[in-house]
């Protein structure tokens, strides 16, 4: 059985953040159903190219196991109906900017007194607290104002942003996991509750260690490239025909790295005994190093760093990494038919239980208004009226 099978999700989210939230709600067996602006919809299905024949690639990502209705919220006979779905929902999601859905008349306040069980979710840029609670924000420039961008890349260069959209999609975990913890205590006194996420918030609580460098010492975070602040040899080598990634994370790996190196003796110098020393004395480490690595081809280091049990690997284009074979292995490359994208090749979810999950494709506009309005005791004639006036 899908394991939130039982679970009712409303969905007034749009774009990243929100939409992968649901998402994985979906994936792990809820109802969601999507409400959208009438004639337009998501953003996000007007992003591209690329269109998979006419379906935004952007919005077909993170919208699958989703019913789509659209609706108009302004006004009078579409509040009325979302009056009504928010009576047979266990959640609410919703990633507006602050402020939103209060003046729409469906706060958590006034959604609160419709139904005193659900779990409503936030998402915003900010958070529903801050001075900034009102202000727009996108990913990228939470990832300017995180610190994360100055972190990234290397020191000579521009500050750098992440590849992916790691503000919104961790923003949209961290909403994940906390629906699911509020689901719990829902169960255990029947009442529910407000889940305010931000993805500022959500940003900085990924920084580990190096947040905690900058609250605990004098040290300046700062863009080093592919080193790792701490350990080494843990960065990007050049190789005689590329790159490489080497992680000798422990004392044991490390004098296996220089056994496959063929140079046992570093083991022992006084400059490299232990990894503090190596961090200290990082600069001679790399004057080493560095010439020693670019005299092989990356497959031949990763077959002798293999043999060693070094940890080493190449560093894939995207379009590699989805072709792993462990990829296939753990089930993380799916394939779901579209209405009109055909034959839609996906990843998966990484989440694995025993128990199996559904997959629906992502909807097309309005696709499910019409049954999702049946079941709320709409009769046909009700129904085509409201298409008529395009309240739906």
């Amino acid at each position: 059985m899908n394991i939130l099978s039982h679970i009712r999700v409303l969905d007034l989210t749009r774009i990243l953040s929100g939409p992968f939230c649901t998402m994985k709600l979906g994936d792990m067996g809820a109802e969601v159903v999507k409400i959208e602006q009438p004639g337009t919809g998501d953003e996000t299905r007007r992003w591209g190219p690329p269109f998979i024949k006419g379906e935004s690639a952007y919005f077909l990502s993170v919208n699958r196991n989703k019913k789509s209705v659209t609706l108009d919220l302004k006004s009078k006979d579409g509040k009325a109906i979302l009056t009504k779905l928010i009576r047979r929902s266990d959640v609410l999601v919703e990633n507006f900017r602050a402020g939103v859905m209060e003046s729409l008349g469906f706060s958590y306040t006034k959604v609160k007194k419709i139904n005193p069980k659900i779990i409503y979710c936030s998402i915003s840029g900010y958070g529903q607290t801050s001075s900034r609670s009102h202000k727009p924000s996108y990913d990228l420039i939470v990832q300017g104002e995180s610190g994360l961008m100055d972190a990234t890349g290397f020191p000579d260069r521009q500050p750098t942003k992440a590849g992916i959209s790691l503000a919104d999609v961790n923003a949209g975990n961290i909403a994940f996991e906390g629906i699911l913890l509020a689901l719990l205590q829902q169960e255990r006194t029947g009442k529910g509750q407000h889940i305010d996420i931000s993805l500022l918030d959500s940003l900085m609580s990924l920084f580990a260690y190096q947040s905690q460098i900058a609250l605990s010492t004098n040290n300046t975070v700062t863009r080093k490239g592919n080193r790792h602040p701490t350990i080494t040899p843990y960065e990007t080598y050049q190789t005689k025909d590329g790159y490489i990634n080497v992680a000798a994370a422990s004392e044991a790996a490390w004098k296996s790295f220089c056994s496959a190196i063929k140079h046992p003796e570093l083991v022992f110098d006084k400059r490299f005994f232990t990894n503090a020393k190596r961090v200290m004395n990082r600069q001679e480490l790399e004057h080493i190093l560095v010439p020693i690595i670019k005299r092989k081809r990356s497959g031949e280091w990763l077959r002798l760093f293999a043999k060693a049990d070094v940890p080493a690997g190449k560093i894939n284009s995207v379009q590699e990494a989805l072709a792993l074979t462990t990829m296939r292995e753990r089930n993380m490359i799916v394939s779901i038919k579209h209405r009109t994208a055909g034959k839609l090749t996906m990843v998966g979810n990484p989440i694995k239980l025993s128990a199996s999950a559904q997959m629906l494709p992502p909807p097309l506009l309005g696709e499910h208004s019409g049954e999702v309005l049946q079941r709320l005791g709409y009769s046909a004639a009700d129904i085509k009226r409201l298409r008529t006036s395009s309240i739906i």
